[in-house]
């Protein structure tokens, strides 16, 4: 016999794992027995490729090309599949043969415990008598929270799937429900075709439903989800379809429903989006919305929406340039508006564009054309709801504008700009206006300041009080704003002032009316940016030479003089943020108010809102409009989380939709309870009462990971 001990021996023959491979041995001791057998043995390493086994002793028979292996044994091909066993008997690559008393870890996930492995070809694993599961065990002989227990299960490397022969899945170690097959993707697979995690739900007027969802892959680029949804009174089967090209994307979702409390004889939504790029930077998307009827989306729970916008739209978008084309279909889903008096087809092409020429500022012009037609061919107001029933607007405006700034040495910017508008408004089936093609050219001219000043605090924070002057001037017709007026106010019904237009030579929402007049509009800002915390707060007002007319009561333009806007924000390195606009009459009484505000840290997620809207018939709101708004959860333990959401009507002062929930996760299941009510109603959407309860199971999916919610055997909260 012929014997050698080392430290690290490594022998690069004979083994062999493939043509042009080698496999590399490392040992504490080797001893080679004649010219056929070759025994390592202490702390043994046998490496081929990305193949890495371990041992506490290895035996090569070169005639046999057998490799037979004494454990504990450990066996990994990458990262992504981990085998541990106790004995085996392999071929020479490490890639063939049986290991017994053995364990199969995919991607640090799913453990799958077996009798025996036959590994076949290094991609294929055939183990017998399995128990598979995601769960943690600690003590020798625990059992898991969950596992599935088959006769045979087959795990194909290459195709990142498991294949269980006469599975039952158990929970608490009761058995659940049986499968005589049963497919499922491992750990490393993005998408597989099967059932996705089903649900149960309860509905006030759905009752005890179930959804059980089933994942079909239809190649690499683009899949199907159809889903059935049953209950004792009603039959939907729910689609989900998405489609990646080579230059953008599609997505399709929809439902199909028979049910006995709707009075319909069936039911259906169908929403579908995409968008690709095309040459010369431009983008082509499409939104596309379609209900049967106006309460099916919210019985269902596919969506709050009161009016169904779609769209189909050409843009491009650069520093200097914003192009967009659109055609848009509007369907009202509230039962106060009528869909035949309200615009429905929408027509708009824009272009803005921006010039830096050589001496100096900058050049600003745009073009748009403008068009919304109404489905009424009624020319008056039949209805009594002050506009017109078949109004159609058609309208093509220009302007180009141009501008600079200066610095002076005092620290103090300059600013001028200068703007000539055309107008050219065609008003179509409306017989209160006198004249139904109007053209007007509106030149403007305005000079700004600004005056920036900085310090640094003793503490290391950057403080900014910048105080703003703008004096205006536009030209052009001053509208009178009665039903008589030449352009029907049809786009700018909801202007409202706010930081962004402080220093706009127009504050309409569009273009189809202007601002006119002399303006002089002013306002200060104030702004920290410190270590732990910023914050900004900033005042504007305006004062006019003329009232303008088109601006609602409510919008803070009205008068003369504006409401003074007050406006502020705040964010914390603790995950607090809040934000805050405020509308002051002349009396200091408010006239708007929005607020909203988060906490987001580790523990806690909290999102808040507050808006109030004071009267306004122009705006279709007779009485006070106040709500607040709540979202929020919290994570109680390591694997509880409690879950709440609110909005309450405090002008009614009433509850109009509320919710909680209960959360439970680990390193291997997911469970949550929720009800939820929403309290309002109409002629066509009663009050609904949701309940339900879904299950996951974890760890077949890498988007499943997070360790946080794992269990570890030294934690009292295991």
């Amino acid at each position: 016999m012929l014997a050698a001990t080392c430290s690290s021996l490594a022998l690069t023959s004979p083994l062999s794992a493939a043509p042009g491979d080698q496999v590399v041995l490392l040992a504490d001791s080797v001893y080679l027995q004649g010219n056929s057998i070759l025994t390592a043995t202490g702390n043994v390493e046998a490496i081929s490729g990305d193949a890495v086994m371990t041992a506490s002793k290895i035996v090569y028979n070169s005639v046999t090309d057998k490799i037979t292996i004494t454990g504990p044994i450990t066996v990994t091909d990458g990262g992504e599949v981990e085998i541990f066993a106790e004995f085996a008997e392999l071929d020479s690559t490490l890639q063939n043969g049986l290991l017994t008393s053995a364990r199969l870890v995919l991607d640090q996930q799913v453990e799958l415990q077996a009798d025996s492995i036959n590994r076949i070809g290094g991609t294929v694993s055939e183990l017998n008598q399995v128990q598979v599961t995601s769960c943690k065990t600690c003590a020798e002989g625990e059992t898991p929270l969950w596992y599935i227990r088959a006769k045979k299960v087959t795990h194909n490397a290459e195709d990142k799937e498991l294949l269980l022969e006469e599975a039952q899945l158990r929970v608490l170690d009761v058995p659940v429900f049986y499968l005589p097959r049963m497919r499922l993707p491992d750990p490393t697979q993005d998408r597989a075709t099967g059932f996705l995690i089903p649900s149960i739900q309860q509905r006030s007027r759905i009752g005890l439903a179930a959804k059980i969802p089933y994942f079909i892959a239809i190649g690499d680029h683009r899949d199907l989800t159809l889903t059935p949804y049953l209950s004792r009174n009603m039959t939907t089967l729910e689609a989900h379809y998405r489609q990646a090209f080579r230059t953008g994307e599609i997505s399709l979702s929809g439902a199909a429903t028979q049910d006995d409390f709707s009075g319909f004889n069936s039911r259906a939504f169908l929403f579908a989006e995409g968008v690709f790029d095309l040459q010369r930077d431009y983008k082509l998307s499409f939104d596309a919305k379609f209900t049967s009827d106006q309460a099916y989306l919210l019985d269902y729970d596919y969506g709050s929406f009161d009016r169904l916008n779609s769209e189909l739209a050409l843009t491009r978008a650069s520093r200097d340039e914003n192009t967009r084309f659109a055609f848009n279909h509007f369907r009202s889903l509230r039962t106060t508006e009528d869909n035949e008096t309200i615009p429905t087809y929408v027509l708009s092409a824009q272009t803005q564009n921006r010039i830096h020429p050589a001496f100096g500022g900058e050049v600003m012009w745009e073009l748009e054309f403008h068009s919304h037609t109404r489905e009424s061919q009624v020319n008056t107001d039949a209805n009594a709801d002050g506009i017109v029933d078949g109004r159609d607007v058609h309208r093509l405006n220009a302007e180009i504008g141009w501008r600079e700034s200066w610095w002076t040495e005092g620290g103090l910017n300059l600013g001028v700009e200068s703007h000539l508008a055309l107008d050219v408004v065609n008003t179509a089936q409306d017989s209160t206006v006198t004249d139904a093609n109007y053209t007007e050219v509106t030149p403007s001219v305005a000079a700004n300041m600004r005056y920036p000043l900085h310090r640094t605090t003793a503490g290391g924070a950057q403080q900014v009080l910048e105080p703003i002057v703008q004096l205006a001037w536009s030209g052009g017709t001053m509208r009178d704003g009665t039903a008589n007026d030449t352009i029907a106010n049809d786009e700018s019904s909801r202007t409202e002032f706010d930081e962004g237009n402080l220093l706009y030579l127009s504050r309409f929402a569009s273009d189809d009316r202007r601002d006119r007049g002399a303006s002089l509009a002013y306002g200060l800002n104030m702004s920290h940016f410190g270590e732990t915390w910023n914050a900004g707060l900033s005042f504007g007002h305006i004062i006019r030479e003329e009232e303008q007319a088109g601006f609602t009561s409510s919008s803070g333009l009205t008068g003369r003089m504006s409401d003074l806007l007050v406006a502020g924000q705040l964010t914390h390195n603790t995950g607090l943020s809040v934000t805050g606009r405020v509308l002051l009459d002349e009396n200091v009484s408010l006239t708007k108010a929005e607020a909203s505000g988060g906490w987001h840290n580790e523990h806690l997620g909290v999102s808040a809102s507050y808006v109030w809207l004071g009267e306004d018939a122009a705006e279709n709101r007779p009485d006070i409009l106040a709500e607040w708004t709540l979202d929020s959860s919290y994570r109680m333990t390591r694997h509880w989380t409690g879950l709440a959401n609110w909005r309450f009507d405090v002008a009614g002062n009433r509850t109009t939709e509320a919710g909680f929930g209960l959360e439970y996760r680990n390193e291997c299941m997911k469970a949550q309870l929720a009800v939820s009510r929403r309290f309002t109603s109409s002629t066509s959407v009663q009050p609904v009462t949701d309940l339900s309860f879904t299950v996951e199971l974890l760890g077949f999916s890498a988007k499943t990971r997070d360790k946080s919610y794992s269990r570890s055997c030294n934690d009292a909260a295991y």
